[in-house]
């Protein structure tokens, strides 16, 4: 039993090695990776490679997940158990490949950072009133009232603002239009910046926020002065257009629940990227479980 498929790995390594020509670095993962299949099928009483199924490479898969290996390293051990059986079919000693339809976990999504809503308040509560402290009030505001992307805000014109019913009509991904509200904080800020434009500027086009020489503002110059007033304001954390973005975003669903409208006033076109602020508010609700309920924290002493 202790020679199972050994010369098989063994001959699939040389050509790796040889023909392949792979770095030593991926020919330990491979190695590793399966070494341990192979002991896993042992242990299943597995004695001849024509009688592996797909339900042993499932089951080595599960196991390897209820060790708290990563999805990514499952994935990559994966790749390398594929590549194994297609070698031997190749070789002509199997004709199917028992790895082909198994899938490993799902790599967890990266959730986005976000501001708590006293964060934001802090960020916001500018109170310089020079021209441009003006202008990047407005931005900031907006950014965080209608959850905007940096391209929408940057793209912005003036016809596509409605000050009196509160609404900014916005060309997202896709050329999609879409029609978001305009929170009254942020209605001011942008009033008192328009007063500011027209007077004390020569705007060179219909551009909603320019610089100090009249042209449209750049992506770049909008993600700089997030950069300036986050220094500024003192906080803690690198603060970027889409964190306000995913904060607005976050606190809306928070507050209402309402996973839809989220995904509306966003302009995602598949609900499933939304559903992303839903486990950020499972994360904060679970947060607050686990330090408030009796039954949920750990009693130390018997740990």
């Amino acid at each position: 039993m202790s020679t199972f498929v050994q010369k098989e790995l063994d001959d699939f390594f040389h050509k790796l090695q040889y023909e392949r020509q792979l770095s030593p670095h991926t020919l330990d993962n491979y190695s590793r990776d399966l070494q341990r299949l192979r002991q896993h099928l042992i242990e299943l009483n597995v004695s001849k490679l024509s009688d592996v199924k797909e339900s042993h490479i499932s089951s080595y898969v599960a196991q390897r997940h209820r060790r708290q290996i990563s999805a990514k390293s499952i994935q990559r051990e994966l790749s390398a158990i594929r590549s194994f059986f297609n070698y031997l079919i190749t070789e002509k000693q199997l004709k199917l490949n028992p790895a082909k339809e198994v899938r490993a976990p799902k790599i967890g999504r990266k959730l986005p950072k976000t501001l708590d809503v006293d964060q934001v308040q802090h960020f916001l509560a500018i109170t310089e009133t020079t021209p441009i402290a003006k202008r990047d009030i407005a931005i900031l505001e907006l950014f965080y009232s209608s959850g905007l992307r940096l391209s929408e805000l940057v793209g912005l014109n003036l016809a596509q603002l409605d000050l009196k019913q509160g609404l900014v009509t916005v060309t997202g991904k896709g050329n999609k239009m879409r029609v978001v509200p305009i929170g009254t904080k942020a209605s001011h800020a942008i009033k008192a910046w328009l007063k500011i434009r027209n007077h004390h500027y020569s705007p060179s086009d219909d551009a909603l926020f320019i610089s100090q020489t009249g042209k449209r503002l750049s992506a770049r110059s909008v993600q700089q002065r997030l950069r300036y007033w986050a220094q500024k304001q003192a906080m803690p954390t690198h603060i970027h257009p889409h964190m306000l973005r995913h904060s607005f975003a976050s606190h809306v669903l928070e507050s209402s629940g309402d996973l839809r409208a989220v995904q509306e006033l966003l302009g995602h076109s598949d609900i499933n990227t939304t559903q992303i602020y839903t486990h950020l508010d499972f994360q904060h609700l679970a947060n607050v479980y686990d330090k408030a309920h009796p039954r949920a924290r750990k009693n130390k002493k018997y740990t």
